[in-house]
């Protein structure tokens, strides 16, 4: 997964923040509905562009856009989101307090391991959020220091790196979910820490939303030789009988909303462009 980028909002204690418009939206529309699966799609709702909540409250991004547009085409489901704590979701999928993680998530051999993935939503690429100097490698980061969230893609593949290059460590400190965007610009602005690692999408975004402009973003080639999984990301679910029969239907939709455009025009809305993985990805 890709980490969560932090945003400040004015209410934090959102909690089951919206339903999908087609799915019902209170306790009464499921009671009516009894014939229908209850689901519960977690996010952290701040990792804008993918997951965020817009000037008037609302739960939006492409990762949720998306799951609205699947689960339109989907009625056997009663949907809600709920907003948590990014480092809850996973357990709360295992737990079985939410079926599902919409949050821009990448995908890992470890956590195939306990989750199930959907088709790819987007494909972006890694890079650095810097104040100075030119970084095309985690090689070139040897000795510069940075922070991250132990539940983070990012944090795990600099771990990785300072596991297997000793002597070409990069100095990597810890946050927590509740630290912010601006928290981490700034201190990359004052020189507090030198670099943050998150992909492309995210970091141009919140360039432009935070008006940072003596910051500038380098790209990072550190694809890990995996072709299949490096810069896309993914649904996440479990791999209970539930999870499994989910993915499945969830799958087949998507592969009709790439099919049919739906995917390209949200991309384009929410990520700036046209991030849709290639058809052969939805088979």
């Amino acid at each position: 997964m890709r980490t969560s980028l932090k945003f400040t909002f004015a209410v934090l204690s959102l909690f089951a923040v919206g339903t999908l418009a087609a799915c019902g939206n209170s306790a009464a529309s499921n009671s009516k509905n009894s014939n229908k699966t209850s689901i519960v799609i977690a996010t952290d709702g701040s990792t804008k562009p993918f997951d965020y909540t817009d000037g008037q409250g609302n739960l939006t991004g492409y990762d949720i856009e998306v799951a609205r547009a699947v689960f339109k085409k989907l009625p056997e489901y009663n949907v809600k989101f709920q907003v948590v704590d990014f480092s809850g979701i996973a357990p709360g999928i295992d737990s079985g307090r939410y079926q599902m993680g919409a949050n821009d998530f990448g995908w890992t051999a470890q956590r195939a391991q306990s989750y199930n993935f959907s088709y790819p939503l987007s494909k972006s690429n890694n890079a650095v959020l810097v104040k100075s100097g030119t970084y095309h490698s985690l090689a070139d980061l040897a000795g510069k220091s940075t922070i991250g969230n132990p539940a983070s893609n990012y944090t795990k593949e600099i771990q990785d790196w300072n596991t297997a290059h000793p002597d070409k460590k990069i100095i990597l400190n810890y946050s927590s979910d509740s630290t912010s965007i601006n928290t981490r610009f700034l201190q990359v602005e004052s020189g507090k820490i030198d670099f943050m690692l998150y992909d492309k999408i995210s970091l141009e975004s919140s360039i432009k939303d935070q008006g940072f402009g003596d910051l500038k973003i380098e790209d990072i080639n550190d694809n890990t030789g995996d072709p299949q999984h490096d810069g896309y990301e993914y649904f996440l679910f479990g791999k209970d009988a539930q999870g499994q029969e989910l993915k499945t239907k969830v799958d087949k939709v998507l592969a009709e909303l790439q099919s049919d455009g739906t995917l390209a025009k949200l991309s384009e809305k929410y990520l700036g462009g046209n991030f849709v993985p290639k058809p052969e990805m939805f088979k």
